[in-house]
């Protein structure tokens, strides 16, 4: 047995402290290294059953391998003379087989090339267990929302960089299209992201994090609104523009409960707070009706509307054409039809707006159910 110290011991401690890797698994990779070396050093490389035996009381090394008693020598490697053997065990006979130590004299030397070897096997293993983690937390935080602290940013070009979040025990990436449009982002800064996908591409897979996906919305609601946390409130369709404007239809089978002002909250601090959130994104909280005339009018909200008619699409799918006063025109379409834009996503209807002097017609100020 050779002793090396406590640098092993140091070192097997630093890695199970920083990387998750037990002590143990450390060692084995160590010893095994010694055996690969000393199995590449001696003539005979088929020798059998070789082991390195790791003593953490005394800090010492040994290499051991099995060897057959015999009366005379023909394989050093594999056999132990009779009379030595007795040296050792006065009792042993031929045929028995002992773990003789073997460890070189020259250990040194072997110790550098297992150092050598366990390094390549020791970053082999921290990478596989590094891509097990990484799996394994994204599996944990797939589709929720979790709050993680700006790391580094990683420029891509001159319009494109990759925000790096850590989320604890691993990073997130947080690519230019999942970002909030206008927002600056600066290391130090906590914020809070949506776990989107587990992307495997490249070496080590990507934790693929998300502030512009419509989910984000919905756990943020579900985070500030203990009706739709416990369900009372359903979410039932989200319709999103990323650091702009988004629309969210809500319901309750619960007469006593109006979905939209729980959604809203006292003085508005619960949509305030969602609102905060997402950098002051503007938020539509709409009443959701399985009426699609009602639904639609709702979705156009805050403008008035007078009717809507409702089309089978000939192109497929469905079409909504809706009436409103003059003066609601722009209101209903949204600077850059935005407003209408999002109502088609919310509602599933493409719509068509036109105001009531376009549509060429006279029309009350209600809404008017048109069947298809």
């Amino acid at each position: 047995m050779i002793k090396i110290g406590d640098k092993l011991l140091e070192a097997a401690e630093e890695l199970e402290r920083e990387r998750n890797i037990p002590q143990e698994e450390f060692i084995s990779y160590v010893c095994d290294a010694i055996v690969a070396a000393y199995k590449k050093k001696v003539p005979d490389h088929d020798v059998e059953g070789v082991r390195a035996i790791f003593d953490t009381e005394t800090g010492e090394i040994g290499i051991f391998a099995p060897k057959e008693v015999v009366e005379r020598v023909t394989n050093e490697y594999h056999e132990i003379g009779l009379a030595e053997a007795q040296d050792l065990i006065p009792d042993v006979t031929a045929g028995e087989v002992l773990e003789i130590e073997v460890t070189p004299a020259d250990f040194s030397e072997f110790g550098r090339i297992a150092a050598q070897t366990a390094k390549q096997l020791i970053t082999q293993r921290l990478r596989e267990a590094e891509k097990e983690l990484i799996k394994k937390e994204f599996e944990a935080r797939r589709g929720t929302c979790t709050t993680g602290q700006i790391e580094r940013i990683e420029v891509i070009s001159n319009n494109r960089n990759n925000v790096i979040i850590n989320l604890g025990r691993v990073e997130g990436c947080m690519p230019s299209k999942e970002q909030l449009p206008g927002e600056t982002y600066r290391v130090g800064n906590r914020v809070r992201v949506y776990v989107l996908e587990l992307r495997e591409t490249g070496r080590i897979p990507q934790i693929i994090i998300s502030q512009a996906h419509p989910e984000l919305v919905r756990e943020l609601f579900e985070l500030y609104v203990p009706e739709i946390e416990d369900s009372t409130v359903e979410i039932k369709s989200i319709a999103r523009e990323a650091g702009y404007r988004t629309k969210i239809a809500v319901h309750s089978e619960d007469s006593d409960v109006d979905p939209v002002g729980a959604c809203i909250g006292t003085r508005g601090v619960r949509i305030q707070n969602v609102v905060a959130e997402l950098r002051n994104e503007k938020i539509d909280v709409i009443r959701y009706s399985q009426d699609p005339v009602d639904f639609i009018s709702n979705a156009l909200s805050p403008a008035r509307i007078t009717t809507v008619a409702l089309y089978d699409d000939p192109e497929g799918g469905r079409r909504a054409e809706v009436i409103v006063p003059d003066d609601q025109l722009s209101l209903a379409i949204g600077r850059g039809g935005q407003n209408v834009r999002l109502a088609a996503k919310l509602t599933g209807w493409k719509i068509d707006i036109k105001s009531e002097s376009q549509a060429g017609g006279t029309y009350k100020n209600t809404t008017d159910t048109v069947a298809r």
